[in-house]
């Protein structure tokens, strides 16, 4: 009994002391972040056929479509096009600002506005990566995704220096933004735009009076409990999100993979054979047909391709397996990326893969990207690289998180 409850005392405390895995919710911020922002920029020159208010997918339609699911759009807020060309520029913006780490808790929420708000005005032009795009913008507002490789930890690393040299750092740029935003929601709430389901409306509420309260704690140097207090909720919120993150890219691939057992194709072993005959799935017949030619490679692949969507949920507890077959899974969708011509599919199903990717692989990775950008000419000198193994990695990792 003593021993459990030791056990349950130090789960508890490993949850609430600290927000697990900071270098996969950096990865994950940066990869889904990059990918939308990416689409955004290819689909420049045809985004008013997709989003704009003279698509095939007219405004009215898009309206009667909101109006019975009650999906989250702001191009509804307003008409014209105007506003449509100033929240798809907001959208570039956001993602380009979350991928670099600035202000992270703001841009995650801006980033699934802008996604929510493209996505949710045409959902005909949309595939199975908008759908886990459309996901996860919903779980990084809740995660703490700038811990690590963020513009946010270099200026936090600077407070926590000029603070241990007895000096103050004013943050200007953290309440103009807040006093801004909040401006701007309370105008929208009392015109009655922010209509639809509750769940995005009272979110973005929720994280701006949160920022607040944050602010309000941080300036307060005493009594230290409040702060306290809230970075145990942070920090629970965020290890939630991330396992939610986790389990449903298990999901993901559990469902895919017994779905195409069901399917005779994928039981005679010739289902991807027929994709890569398909002239909307080939921007390079010519290697689609080299891949096509052997009827063992198409079989193998076939055959492969099950076998590791269903069984990698079952190997998160094996870090070797685990590791080989989240090497496969990528290795899969970069090669759907070229000879499918899936590039954004792809790089968001490697993105929520990324979260399983074992810590002391990311910080030799952050530690390689440190030690590139010091020999970069306009650096004028070597950068000083952080040691790769930190004590953290004497400590137990979460399912998922090991090396």
């Amino acid at each position: 009994m003593n021993r459990l409850a030791l056990s349950v005392s130090r789960g508890v405390g490993r949850v609430t002391e600290a927000a697990l895995g900071p270098h996969q919710s950096a990865v994950i911020r940066i990869g889904f972040s990059v990918t939308w922002l990416l689409f955004l920029l290819r689909e420049f020159p045809h985004r008013q056929e997709l989003y704009g208010p003279d698509g095939p997918w007219s405004r009215h339609l898009a309206q009667q479509l909101i109006s019975d699911n009650g999906a989250f759009t702001a191009l509804m807020w307003f008409g014209g096009q105007f506003w449509f060309e100033t929240l798809y520029a907001l959208a570039v913006l956001a993602s380009l600002l979350l991928a670099l780490g600035w202000r992270t808790r703001t841009m995650s929420v801006l980033f699934m506005v802008g996604v929510l708000s493209l996505q949710n005005r045409s959902v005909f032009v949309g595939d199975g990566g908008d759908n886990v795009l459309h996901l996860m913008s919903l779980y990084l507002v809740f995660t703490r995704c700038g811990q690590v490789w963020s513009l946010d930890a270099r200026r936090a690393a600077r407070v926590r220096e000029a603070s241990a040299r007895g000096e103050r750092a004013p943050d200007r740029a953290g309440p103009v933004l807040w006093s801004v935003l909040g401006l701007f929601l309370a105008a929208v709430t009392a015109a009655g735009r922010l209509e639809g389901e509750w769940f995005v409306p009272a979110l973005l509420w929720t994280v701006w009076l949160g920022q607040a309260l944050w602010w309000v704690a941080g300036r307060r140097a005493r009594p230290a409990q409040p702060r306290m207090l809230l970075d145990v909720v942070a920090n629970i919120v965020h290890n939630g999100a991330l396992l939610v993150i986790m389990a449903e890219a298990c999901l993901i691939y559990a469902t895919a993979g017994w779905y195409k057992i069901q399917g005779s194709r994928w039981q005679d072993g010739t289902a991807v054979y027929y994709p890569l005959h398909l002239d909307y799935f080939s921007p390079w017949p010519a290697l689609a047909g080299l891949l096509s030619a052997s009827g063992t490679l198409v079989m193998i692949v076939t055959y492969g391709t099950v076998l590791v969507q269903v069984a990698f949920p079952f190997t998160l507890f094996n870090r070797r397996v685990k590791n080989v077959l989240l090497v496969a899974m990528m290795t899969e969708h970069a090669v759907i990326a070229v000879v499918l011509g899936l590039p954004f599919f792809s790089l968001a199903m490697i993105a929520a893969d990324a979260v399983f990717l074992p810590t002391s692989f990311l910080r030799r990775l952050g530690c390689w990207a440190s030690r590139a950008r010091a020999r970069l000419p306009w650096r004028g000198g070597r950068a000083p690289v952080e040691d790769p193994r930190t004590p953290e990695d004497t400590e137990p990792a979460p399912v998922g998180f090991s090396a």
